[in-house]
């Protein structure tokens, strides 16, 4: 068993997701005349058009599942307003230990929408677990796959504004 992981949502996003899952689930008889009409056509083996009615059934149940059991965890919450501390929301820069770059990304999760070239860490990463509540200048360690670990410092840290 593994523990569930919450997502934490804007309002709006859980909204335009939740709008989306109900398209889903409304275009779900259409899907499925399309098959029923590609099967009246014949020959199942050799019918295009079954075959691929049937893969975009099989995308769209995936995908409604996907966004029942994300919306199911949500966390709808208000993105951060304040700058100086690593949370869900905000856009973090840190520096690894022995580099000289930093690393920009949004931690957070992918369904937030569009982010251009931000990457998204997720909140439950080791890296997002070790970061939350770290304010600028704060120095953070994780482990990292390989069982080593990371000494990160949070450089800067403000809210998302999508």
């Amino acid at each position: 068993m593994s523990e569930t992981q919450v997502t934490w949502l804007t309002q709006e996003a859980h909204d335009r997701l939740k709008h989306e899952l109900d398209e889903l689930v409304a275009n779900r008889p259409v899907i499925a005349a399309k098959i029923n009409d590609a099967r009246e056509e014949g020959d199942l083996k050799e019918n295009g058009g079954y075959h691929a009615a049937r893969e975009e059934q099989g995308q769209l149940e995936a995908r409604i599942r996907q966004l029942q059991e994300l919306l199911r965890v949500a966390k709808v919450g208000e993105a951060p307003t304040e700058s100086g501390v690593a949370q869900p929301g905000t856009v973090v820069t840190v520096r690894y230990e022995g580099e000289d770059e930093t690393e920009t990304f949004l931690l957070g999760s992918r369904e937030e929408g569009a982010h251009g070239d931000l990457e998204v860490y997720s909140p439950n990463s080791p890296l997002g677990k070790a970061i939350i509540g770290a304010g600028e200048g704060e120095d953070r360690e994780y482990e990292l796959p390989n069982g080593g670990s990371m000494k990160v410092t949070v450089v800067k840290a403000e809210p998302f504004l999508g």
